[in-house]
């Protein structure tokens, strides 16, 4: 028997087990089968080489991929958004490639991607799904495009992202507040510091099931909130993408202002009309939103800050800490850090003395303090530090000769 055969044989068991408290055990141990079989049949095979991909080159401060079924209007919104030309018609699967475009708002160049239309069971590679799929895993914000003009638009929604969910992906989500490791013997410890509601009468019965699908017998569980059984599954594999996903409901233009206003108030989503060119400088605020982006200027001693060229965090990626925007002007920063004085909504006072640890926020002034020579001297790796520096320099002779 395949692997898809046996994956749809636990789907019917699933419909079919009644759930209530005493089943949850055996559906999670289902559960756990079911993802260890879609992780089988989603990696690929080590052997006969691997299909051509789409994926490109990472570029720009955030990057953006829009997925939809085919001819919802993608391409129309990446060339209304960008300077790239994406080819649109009104027949299905007009884009067969990833094209990339640049979206510049706010200070800053997003990278956005018009990946080709994907169809019901794309997680299992039918049409070009795989590809697009891991696109979209290496993005900081998907936009799910949906035509708000076709009838049942909400179960279009919840196709695709079921198909998002079975390749591990996980919309607008945070990981399980769940402390997981695993050990060489002593066997399952489990524990958890709340009352556990969602995993049946004996929880702890019910995750050394779920342990015991994967061949885990010894390691440490402490379950911090009041997770389900997919929750373990998903710290178990510990593959899960947690990504922001925007829901965009085009040709509202050709729908009725009632069945709009019901669009626009669901979930995480906004209502546009690509052709008639409304709320699209919404769309672009709330990307801006949902990516984490805020803008740093920089300011030197004795200088008017540079409100030309600001540094942009991302809370999505690296944070939008003080130690952040210190790493992305200098790597070598850190180690001559000594304080930061800030301006701006951040702070109580201005300028405010900071530590690393200081969160800031959007248009923040920052200025680095150095420590003084004597203070690096007191340093432990002072003397690696110097030696470090000396070496880059001496590379850097070497590669462009001083002029004589």
């Amino acid at each position: 028997m395949g692997i898809l055969e046996r994956i749809k044989e636990i789907e019917q068991e699933m419909d079919k087990t009644q759930r209530n408290k005493a089943t949850e055990g055996h559906l999670g141990m289902l559960k756990a089968r079911l993802a260890k079989l879609r992780s089988e049949l989603l990696t690929p095979s080590s052997g006969g080489g691997g299909g051509q991909g789409f994926d490109v080159a990472r570029s720009g401060d955030g990057r953006v991929a829009m997925i939809g079924f085919p001819s919802v209007g993608k391409s129309s919104l990446l060339s209304e958004l960008t300077e790239t030309e994406s080819v649109a018609a009104g027949y299905e699967f007009t884009t067969l490639t990833c094209i990339p475009g640049n979206v510049y708002y706010n200070d800053t160049r997003i990278q956005l991607l018009d990946l080709p239309g994907i169809i019901e069971g794309a997680a299992y590679g039918k049409g070009r799904g795989r590809e697009v799929i891991a696109v979209a895993r290496s993005s900081d914000l998907i936009l799910m495009v949906l035509d708000g003009a076709k009838e049942g638009v909400n179960q279009h929604r919840q196709i695709l992202e079921r198909e998002l969910e079975t390749v591990g992906l996980r919309l607008n989500k945070t990981p399980p507040n769940v402390y997981y490791r695993l050990k060489k013997d002593g066997g399952v410890k489990f524990n958890s510091t709340i009352a556990l509601t969602k995993l049946g009468d004996d929880p702890g019965a019910t995750v050394k099931r779920v342990l015991s699908e994967y061949k885990i017998h010894n390691c440490e569980v402490l379950v911090r909130e009041d997770v389900t059984v997919d929750d373990i599954v998903d710290v178990v594999q510990g593959n899960r993408k947690y990504v922001k996903c925007l829901y965009v409901y085009n040709k509202v233009d050709m729908i009725s202002i009632e069945d709009m206003d019901k669009l626009a108030r669901e979930p995480n989503s906004i209502v546009v009309s690509v052709h008639m060119k409304l709320n699209l400088e919404a769309l672009l605020a709330k990307m801006w939103v949902y990516m984490g982006l805020i803008r740093i200027f920089t300011k030197r001693k004795g200088h008017p800050p540079d409100f030309t060229d600001p540094v942009i965090l991302s809370s999505e990626r690296s944070g939008t800490n003080v130690k952040a925007a210190a790493q992305h002007i200098s790597r070598e920063m850190i180690d001559v850090f000594n304080y930061a004085l800030v301006w701006g909504r951040s702070t109580k006072h201005d300028p405010m003395r900071c530590g690393l640890a200081h969160q800031l926020q959007d248009e923040d002034v920052l200025q680095i303090v150095p420590k003084t020579i004597t203070q690096q001297k007191r340093s432990k790796g002072y003397v690696k530090i110097a030696q470090n520096a000396k070496d880059a320099l001496a590379t850097r002779r070497k590669k462009k000769p001083l002029k004589t």
